[in-house]
């Protein structure tokens, strides 16, 4: 088995969305979950530009995990971020290293478009999670609370 790690395309949109529902299951938001491959297809590739990028891990056709994220074009810096929504991996593929792989294609894409920082958010539950971004060299942002205004 070779993991190569890449940017997707187009014709992955059907996998993303699959490995998107298996997210919403794990992080138990299954009941709103509201994305369709279509959606993956039009928002992801097909429109301009794009309202997420994303990186897959491909084992020969299969799309073993993804990450998704996009771009915060303007920050007090004057330097863009890069926002990571999603990161996933296929749980018959997890220990081998391959979220570590699409954080660091995520850093280099980072750094290939002068970004200061990534950003992201965790579930306060999930410790495995967090276990894993602070190996990575990751820290914890306590200087600012998450809010949501649900309209």
């Amino acid at each position: 088995m070779e993991i190569i790690i890449r940017k997707a395309e187009e014709k992955d949109s059907e996998k993303i969305w699959t490995l998107m529902e298996q997210l919403a299951v794990f992080e138990k938001y299954i009941d709103s979950f509201a994305i369709t491959p279509e959606i993956v297809k039009e928002s992801g590739f097909r429109k301009i530009p794009p309202d997420f990028y994303c990186i897959v891990a491909d084992d020969n056709d299969k799309i073993a995990g993804m990450l998704l994220y996009y771009f915060l074009p303007y920050t007090a810096q004057n330097r863009p971020a890069i926002y990571m929504k999603e990161l996933y991996v296929d749980e018959n593929y997890r220990g081998q290293k391959i979220g570590e792989q699409l954080m660091n294609a995520l850093k280099i894409e980072a750094e290939q478009n002068n970004c200061n920082q990534i950003k992201w958010t965790d579930a306060p539950w999930n410790k495995a999670g967090q276990k894993f971004y602070e190996r990575l060299g990751a820290t914890e942002n306590n200087e600012w609370l998450n809010y949501e205004w649900k309209i």
